[in-house]
């Protein structure tokens, strides 16, 4: 079997782990925080109901072609990759529930799940058999597998020193995002479309196509949410009141 072959079974099978992971990571992290039974299951069963409808209406869109390029129509891919990062957004600065579920899960979390980054060597591995063009697998490749392996490692590091590592934590997700707008653009400027401006002898077309298709409009805004979140959770820890001095003694 080529890796085409494979490449169907590799991206779904990713995709409902890393869900199936953010799910039980969420239960459990409810759960070690003290949240009622009711309020678990309704968090929870929200946050399944809209990451797997979320990623049903992805492979429904994909699967019909919606976002395939040609040369001669404006691309659709954008939208699919902003519409849920602006939705994700909105509800991490005005949601209620949202602030006190990014408060409840560890900092650690937030950034070691991401450890499913390095799953982007596929595009090095495409770009080896001639699939992708270089323009776009080197980068977007190189950078997802460098921020998922260093994912652990930042998270290992934060959970032993908060204090004074959290501008790691913080350079970690400004890398991240980096990552990710990197690997936008160069998916932009690279696969078919009036805007296409590099790899005409070889277009990057299997970016908008299925399965890979699931990359850019549901992997990429997740991702760029959970770095919003990890953030906004830092941001707020460094603008929390340190405890007084005594208080410490009481523990």
């Amino acid at each position: 079997m080529t890796v085409l072959d494979y490449l169907p079974y590799f991206v779904l099978i990713s995709g409902a782990g890393i869900v199936a992971t953010l799910l039980y990571g969420l239960r459990l992290a409810l759960s070690r925080a003290g949240w009622s039974s009711d309020d678990q299951r309704r968090v929870v069963g929200v946050s399944a109901l809209l990451l797997i409808g979320w990623l049903g209406v992805a492979l429904a869109l994909g699967a019909s072609g919606v976002y395939r390029g040609t040369p001669d129509e404006i691309p659709t891919i954008q939208f699919g990759i902003l519409a849920p990062i602006l939705i994700g957004s909105i509800l991490i600065m005005r949601s209620s529930t949202m602030a006190r579920v990014i408060e409840t899960v560890p900092q650690q979390w937030l950034i070691g799940v991401q450890l499913y980054r390095a799953l982007g060597i596929i595009f090095l591995i495409l770009y080896g058999a001639g699939k992708m063009p270089g323009l776009f697998a080197w980068p977007a490749g190189i950078g997802d597998v460098l921020v998922g392996a260093l994912a652990p490692v930042v998270a290992i590091a934060y959970a032993r020193g908060p204090e004074k590592n959290g501008d790691l934590a913080r350079g970690w997700n400004i890398l991240g995002l980096t990552d990710l707008g990197v690997a936008v653009a160069t998916g932009m400027v690279t696969a078919p479309s009036p805007i296409q401006q590099f790899a005409f002898d070889l277009p990057n077309e299997l970016v908008g196509t299925f399965p890979l298709i699931l990359i850019p409009i549901y992997l990429v805004p997740l991702s760029v949410l959970l770095h919003l979140a990890s953030l906004t959770k830092l941001r707020r820890a460094a603008h929390a009141p340190e405890a007084p001095a005594w208080a410490s003694s009481l523990r």
